[in-house]
């Protein structure tokens, strides 16, 4: 492999890395909403009719681990 096909596979590792990263912290996000949801849910705060919120926040969960299969 030449030199340049090594700098263009080191800047690939590097933008995945970065995406995983993103990705990483993306989930944190999305399971602290999960559970406030859950835990306003069992409080009473949130009615059944709110669902879809954490139907949309359970889709975005499995969208950002798929690649993790």
């Amino acid at each position: 492999m030449g030199t340049q096909d090594e700098i263009l596979l080191q800047h690939e590792l590097e933008v995945m890395a970065g995406i995983l990263e993103s990705k990483a912290q993306y989930r944190k996000i999305v399971k602290a909403g999960i559970a406030k949801w859950v835990k306003d849910f069992q409080d009473g705060r949130i009615e059944i009719k709110t669902v879809d919120d954490l139907k949309k926040l359970i889709e975005i969960d499995i969208e950002l681990q798929k690649d993790e299969l």
